[in-house]
């Protein structure tokens, strides 16, 4: 059964029953989530789904929203309490005056490495005369206007010099790739995972043109308002130790079908095994380091080139790592699976 989508409330009635008669369990907190529906956001889903949130004193209500531009909206309007953004589009929101602080990395191995892109690919159709980055010159391509496929797409195309304008660019919303693949309704798309494989699988004779390649950075981190992150820094803290604990499950290679069946739930149109051939694209790990600094330099870096932020942002003003670094040196067991980061 299909968990429906925008406001998705769970009570997890019985971890409070159990864990408001621990001895010393803290209150459960009410807070409400943002994530966007793709696989890039399994863990937002686990951490509801299994209980971690509920675990750690967090009850947590969550909103599923499309994009990452319409995400940080919401969280600015006050319509969710803890949200996601990638480095695709958070930066622009920082530097249009939004003052969310992040506290965990959510998607991507951005700690060991500033680029990490294999959950995105460039998929045309067999009837498209596409062969190599040049022959997309006057195609119709798919993509998501300001998200991390976008500056995906648009990176590759500078570095091979091939301007923007001559491709014929739609703005396609995710959830509806695939069908507009099918019909064809564009010559290619540019998309992450799972909606590659499900349009390799859809349209015998497809095939993948390019994936991944160090473009670009596809991560995210959780973040939140000021005035939520620091009202009760012991809720922020079990936020931070749930998602991250979670995160640990999400990774081990034995709970897999169980991951798989809850990610099918909360992404439409997906089945088990899709998730269980695409999840091996994503990463996730939750540590935030000096690499997730320069990668989201080298984010602003893109993003001014493409002409969508005007001047770079620091960092230091958008990451608080107390929190991570706190989880970490208190539960190393939910971290000892992760590599460390590369150096220079």
């Amino acid at each position: 059964m299909k968990t429906p989508r925008g406001w998705v409330s769970f009570a997890a009635a019985a971890w409070f029953m159990w864990f408001a008669a621990a001895e010393g369990a803290p209150a459960p907190a009410k807070l409400t989530f943002g994530a966007a529906s793709n696989l890039g956001n399994a863990l937002m889903y686990i951490s509801v789904d299994k209980g971690f949130f509920a675990k750690h004193g967090i009850d947590a209500k969550l909103r599923i929203i499309e994009t990452g531009p319409a995400l940080s909206k919401s969280l600015d309007a006050g319509e969710l309490d803890i949200s996601i953004a990638a480095l695709s589009n958070i930066p622009v929101a920082l530097e249009r005056g939004l003052k969310a602080r992040a506290l965990l990395a959510f998607t991507g191995a951005a700690y060991t490495q500033p680029a990490d892109d294999n959950v995105l690919a460039i998929v045309v159709r067999p009837d498209s005369g596409i062969n190599t980055l040049e022959d997309l010159k006057g195609k119709k391509v798919g993509v998501s206007f300001g998200n991390t496929n976008d500056m995906y797409l648009q990176e590759m195309l500078r570095k091979n010099r091939i301007p923007p304008s001559a491709l014929d660019r739609l703005n396609v919303a995710p959830s509806n790739s695939v069908s507009l693949f099918d019909t064809g309704g564009v010559a290619a798309m540019v998309m992450w995972e799972p909606y590659n494989t499900m349009m390799l699988d859809k349209v015998k004779g497809s095939r993948l043109l390019v994936r991944g390649g160090g473009y670009v950075c596809f991560c995210s981190q959780v973040h939140g308002l000021p005035p939520t992150v620091y009202k009760d820094r012991d809720v922020t803290q079990r936020v931070v130790d749930a998602m991250a604990e979670a995160a640990s499950y999400l990774r081990d290679p034995k709970n897999l079908d169980d991951v798989s069946q809850i990610a099918a739930r909360y992404i439409r149109g997906l089945d088990v095994d899709i998730v269980k051939r695409t999840l091996k694209y994503a990463s996730f790990d939750p540590r935030l380091g000096k690499n997730t600094f320069k990668a989201f330099n080298i984010a602003v870096e893109q993003l001014i080139a493409q002409k969508k932020m005007k001047a770079p942002f620091d960092p230091a003003k958008y990451y608080d790592t107390s929190f991570i670094q706190r989880t970490m040196e208190r539960h190393p067991e939910w971290f000892k699976d992760l590599p460390r980061p590369q150096e220079g």
